[in-house]
């Protein structure tokens, strides 16, 4: 009589495999929407920093003007390839002698950069 040995398989079962699949996915999913978190803050930190640009370039504009008129102002300006609206509020402060100058930069999807100078009323 033969007697027959049962050997044993080193492997994974379906079990095992289908819980490593599971946790590997998870990993992926989670890698990916770091990912896309990181370029969504790459857009909002450029939207930033070039709104910061155009505000700034405006407010020297109002610095340097002869003349500005209290009130509001507001336009649109091209800089690297993109349109960005900007809103300027000339106005008195409880110096007579000083304008408060505030202005405000926007994109598409919002607010980009808020400055605000003061400078003398009549330079």
């Amino acid at each position: 009589m033969i007697e027959r040995t049962r050997t044993s398989r080193g492997g994974f079962t379906l079990i095992e495999l289908l819980v490593a699949l599971a946790v590997f996915s998870l990993a992926a999913l989670t890698l990916l929407n770091l990912a896309g978190e990181n370029t969504r803050s790459a857009v909002r930190v450029e939207d930033r920093t070039l709104g910061g640009l155009v505000a700034e370039n405006l407010a020297v504009e109002a610095a340097i003007a002869p003349h500005l008129a209290e009130g509001e102002t507001s336009g649109q300006i091209p800089m690297a390839g993109r349109r960005w609206r900007w809103t300027r509020i000339v106005a008195a402060t409880d110096d007579p002698g000083l304008l408060r100058i505030d202005i405000r930069v926007l994109t598409d999807e919002g607010r980009a950069a808020d400055r605000t100078l003061f400078r003398a009323r009549g330079s």
